[in-house]
């Protein structure tokens, strides 16, 4: 039997603010949806190497160029308003402000169109060992340390216009792809009030088993943040995981600690339920795994315990994250992309894991690097913190054509509408951000055919991080 359509048709019935997407599903599912979620980098920070060669990259792509800006970054500091970017190294010594208020800085609102100018960014914090123009970067391929993702990209989908949808850091940022808002419940989602920055202190836990004092910044419709309008980052509202929960569909999250920012479920109540600091719900005790190298082993034999839906946060080692990671980033994903498609793993039905699975790799945040493409900014009351400046997509599937360049507009929102889609649930069902949303992903998969696995080549394989016993680090350090 294919795991994957043969053909596409729009979705009826569906209500109209949700109708206006395009709601395009297959007529048939992949048995597995794994997101990898990597840490604040831009496409014109990260993937300079797709450019190459001459017409392949545009900032007026067509369907197939890539859309990253090579040189004349907008920069209103410099004379003629623009500079010429340098490079720096994916482990650097140095960290840009990825808050709120770094936003803002980098956008820099033209009041009277309503969009950013995107010249902003010289007004971005550094932290740190900070060179001359910290923010007008690219990472240096010299050594091919980017080669796997930049194999990803070309052997499979690449998405243009990628945005983040909230318009800060990383903690809510792990929020929105788990449960499509940052809000502390349904009642703020609908006002436009949104938890907009990380944790007040750090090393003090996050979520519901955060220490007492700790609070986390809410931003209004207008996108204000009042210092007095802070609260305790314990939420309770519907994630993807409660829509799965009824069609016995399971889930894992790994996260390598617990009381992380971005282990997205230990900020929801009624999934962490927390005791004694520590959460102790049973969802959270069967599905959520303090291991990230686990789904190596989930996903190859003798194991073959990958669940349908699965989120992979790394280790800070591996995180791409800025003055914190040390590199393993791109060798990290090749191995989980290389693991599940060469497992001899098979489903009931007798297929492979490799033509039942759909893979989105995505970054949380911008991370205050430089990127040239405006966002959308949504209408009241959303667009007080939506959406947020474009990060990477790379779709991987035995169905997506290589080379595949996808120009509709996509947030996260659009990976949780594909999750929907994909076993069976109504489209913007949690009426969050995948409602908000314009599409579901299903663009990426064109083929009536799996292709076959071609390994991805990088410097580290599974076995490294299947072995690796280096203490982990949390993605972030940030505040």
């Amino acid at each position: 039997m294919k795991v994957f359509a043969k053909s596409l048709f729009l979705l009826a019935g569906l209500a109209p603010a949700i109708a206006q997407a395009q709601t395009t599903t297959l007529t048939t599912k992949f048995q597995h949806v794994v997101v990898i979620f990597q840490e604040n980098r831009t496409p014109d920070n990260l993937f300079q190497g797709l450019c190459t060669s001459p017409g392949l990259c545009s900032t007026t792509p067509t369907t197939s160029q890539y859309n990253i800006q090579t040189k004349n970054w907008l920069d209103k500091s410099h004379a003629g308003g623009v500079i010429q970017p340098g490079t720096v190294m994916l482990d650097n010594a140095y960290d840009l402000s990825h808050r709120h208020d770094a936003f803002v800085a980098q956008c820099d609102l033209d009041t009277a169109t309503g969009n950013c100018t995107m010249d902003g960014a010289a007004g971005v914090h550094c932290s740190g060992t900070c060179p001359t123009n910290p923010q007008f970067k690219f990472v240096d391929n010299s050594t091919g340390i980017l080669d796997p993702y930049l194999a990803l990209a070309k052997q499979y989908g690449w998405a243009n216009y990628m945005f983040q949808t909230n318009q800060g850091p990383s903690f809510p940022a792990h929020q929105f792809i788990f449960g499509a808002t940052s809000a502390p419940n349904l009642h703020d989602d609908r006002i436009g009030t949104f938890a907009a920055e990380n944790m007040s202190v750090q090393g003090m836990g996050a979520g519901c088993i955060a220490q007492p004092g700790v609070t986390v910044q809410l931003i209004d419709a207008a996108g204000v943040e009042d210092p007095n309008n802070k609260i305790f980052p314990c939420f309770d509202h519907d994630t993807v995981a409660d829509l799965l929960k009824p069609l016995s569909i399971h889930w894992r999250y790994y996260a390598p600690s617990a009381g992380s920012i971005w282990t997205a479920p230990n900020a929801i109540r009624h999934i962490c339920d927390p005791i004694n600091g520590q959460c102790q719900g049973a969802d959270w005790q069967s599905s959520v795994d303090l291991t990230p190298a686990d789904v190596l082993r989930h996903a190859s034999s003798p194991n073959c315990d990958l669940r349908p839906v699965s989120w992979v946060i790394p280790k800070g080692q591996n995180s791409d994250h800025a003055n914190g990671n040390t590199g393993g980033g791109p060798s990290w994903v090749a191995s989980i992309v290389n693991t599940i498609g060469t497992s001899t793993c098979k489903n009931p039905d007798g297929t492979s894991y490799w033509e039942s699975t759909a893979i989105f790799i995505t970054w949380d945040d911008w991370g205050g690097w430089y990127d040239h493409e405006p966002p959308t900014i949504l209408g009241s009351p959303q667009g007080g913190y939506q959406l947020g400046f474009r990060v990477p997509l790379i779709v991987v599937s035995a169905f997506t054509p290589a080379g595949n360049i996808n120009n509709n507009r996509h947030d996260f929102g659009s990976i949780i509408r594909f999750i929907e889609q994909n076993f069976g649930i109504a489209e913007g069902a949690l009426t969050f951000a995948d409602q908000r949303a314009k599409n579901d992903l299903t663009g990426f998969f064109t083929l009536s055919t799996a292709r076959p696995f071609k390994p991805i080549p990088s410097a580290l394989d599974a076995a490294f991080f299947l072995n690796d016993t280096t203490p982990a680090t949390d993605p972030d350090e940030d505040n």
